[in-house]
């Protein structure tokens, strides 16, 4: 990759104390290095809880400790959290039908409350034996079953009926549920039943469905072993022995190849490496971190935060907020940076969080030069890190230069970051935290709540909002293959205007009617494209 020294005229912009000329280029040096290593393929797309993610984490450490920053995690720079804890199945966990072996995981999934047992016979279709395993039709109950039971609750409830009445196993075909929904259920706590219980898959319920006379050859075995997954934060600090402390954020983690069921691109298992998302983020926090070690701005600590678990939601900010290193109350403000590595003359440079402190209204107006295209937002809360503190009552700002067709698929790469326009972004938010710097703490004021995109939904449209459009309406920027709006038809640069019966004004408002429906609903979706106003039906 070519290294880019050239300052392109939207950086070319007079911030007269960010450090200039020799300086930048060393800047623009170092960004270009952070990013190239942290989406490199061997990092696997830095996904939280993995080897990948580990050599993320070192690598930000030792950055931090170049640049003099004191460690300030629980075990040095390294924060650990627990993103989940559970049980997965265990070697000896098996199905066959008929001696063919079934892929655990993937073709079926032990229920959390099943017994570590094996259990074998012959199985006849529709006969339920005493000592014998039992297969158990899901649908066949699927209309009875109150709408407000939780499903596992049924599942439960089945089992022990089977038990009850001699079943020695019990095998569930037909299932609504996905095998991703199933295996979250691993995670719960539950009451263990005496008999094995196994959930099969689409492609094993096309089997058990036939009518075979001859009946089935069942053998099953459930075995768990307990199962942790942990995120780590990265934590650095600049004692200036002031009384405040300023909190400067980027998530690092990513989607690895996908397998939180989070990328845009869901068929496609390539490595995810999240050069904009968010290794530029990472990468200008750390050259904040180093520019500000050195810097004048004494009347503030600086606490450098490189966050895991965000793309899960938010795991690693609300973990820190809880168990903060620092004291929480003698924070003045935070700052993140999320997705500031393709600036644009179009799109410019969003700043949200705008609203929460009376004091941002100047401090921005006397920073942020007349030749940036900036939006603004005055929500505290929103799709990344900045939210957790916002919740403890601290004003936050949160620079973000919008979304782009590589978000969240393997096509995020190292090479497509304008990195002059990062340094733009970098220079403004050192100039904010010098403006700030002179100011006593910060006022914190309450804002209107937005829609984080963690928000779980029983059904998914398929598009990415553009976060920058402010103008009615939600803006698509991205939308997902194989997913409803696809099908339909709709299209990047549509803006949606009602979906169904319900209008959508902003983000907001999509949010709250797509939470009108559940899977199966068929509606419609009206949007604007150009200057014509069109019409698709959706089915979820």
């Amino acid at each position: 990759m070519k290294k880019i020294y050239l300052l392109s005229p939207l950086v070319c912009i007079t911030l007269s104390a960010f450090p200039q000329k020799k300086a930048d280029r060393k800047t623009l040096q170092n960004l270009q290095q952070h990013v190239t290593y942290l989406a490199d393929d061997k990092l696997e797309g830095r996904r939280t809880g993995t080897p990948g993610e580990q050599l993320a984490a070192a690598y930000i450490a030792e950055r931090m400790k170049e640049a003099g920053l004191s460690p300030k995690g629980d075990n040095g720079y390294m924060q650990t959290f627990t993103v989940r804890e559970g049980k997965e199945p265990g070697t000896r966990t098996r199905l066959s039908i008929n001696h063919q072996t079934l892929k655990t995981g993937e073709q079926f999934v032990p229920l959390p409350f099943s017994a570590t047992k094996s259990a074998r016979g012959e199985v006849l279709p529709n006969v339920n034996e005493l000592d014998n395993i039992w297969l158990i039709n899901v649908k066949s109950w699927e209309e009875e079953a109150s709408p407000h039971a939780r499903p596992l609750d049924i599942y439960i409830k089945k089992t022990k009926e089977a038990k009850q009445n001699g079943a020695t196993g019990v095998v569930f075909f037909n299932g609504p549920e996905d095998n991703n929904t199933v295996t979250r259920w691993l995670d719960e706590k539950t009451d263990i039943l005496p008999i094995p219980a196994i959930w099969v898959g689409a492609e094993g319920s096309k089997t058990l469905s036939s009518d075979d006379a001859n009946g089935y050859q069942l053998e099953m075995e459930v075995d768990f072993k307990p199962s942790k997954r942990t995120g780590t934060n990265v934590i650095g600090y600049v004692d200036n022995g002031a009384p405040g402390t300023v909190v400067l954020g980027a998530h690092y983690d990513h989607l690895g190849h996908g397998e939180d069921h989070n990328s845009l691109a869901p068929n496609d298992k390539s490595i995810h490496n999240g050069a904009d998302d968010n290794a530029s983020g990472t990468a200008a926090l750390l050259e904040l971190g180093r520019i500000l070690k050195s810097s004048k701005l004494k009347n503030n600590n600086y606490l450098l935060i490189a966050f895991s678990g965000e793309e899960l939601g938010l795991f690693g900010s609300k973990y820190f907020t809880e168990n903060s290193t620092i004291s929480i109350k003698d924070v003045n403000y935070m700052v993140n940076m999320d997705m500031v590595g393709r600036l644009s003359t179009e799109k410019g440079l969003q700043i949200g969080g705008v609203g929460t402190s009376p004091a941002w209204g100047n401090i921005l107006k006397n920073t942020v030069p007349a030749s940036l295209k900036v939006s603004y937002d005055s929500s505290g809360t929103g799709p990344s890190d900045h939210t957790s503190f916002y919740r403890k009552d601290i004003p936050v700002l949160f620079f973000f230069t919008g979304t782009h067709p590589d978000y969240h698929k393997p096509g995020d790469d190292a090479d497509k970051i304008n990195y002059t326009g990062e340094l733009s972004v970098l220079r403004l938010v050192y100039n904010i935290i010098e403006k700030a710097n002179t100011q006593p703490k910060l006022t914190f004021s309450k804002t209107r709540e937005q829609q984080v995109s963690s928000a779980r939904f029983s059904v998914t449209l398929g598009i990415m909002p553009d976060y920058t459009y402010n103008k009615g309406g939600v803006k698509v920027d991205g939308v997902s293959d194989g997913k409803p709006a696809k099908k339909a038809g709709l299209q990047a640069g549509d803006v949606i205007l009602q979906l169904g019966d319900f209008p959508v004004s902003d983000v907001e408002s999509y949010m709250g009617a797509l939470g009108k429906f559940k899977a199966g609903d068929k509606t419609t979706v009206k949007v604007k494209r150009g200057k014509e106003e069109k019409v698709f039906a959706i089915s979820f």
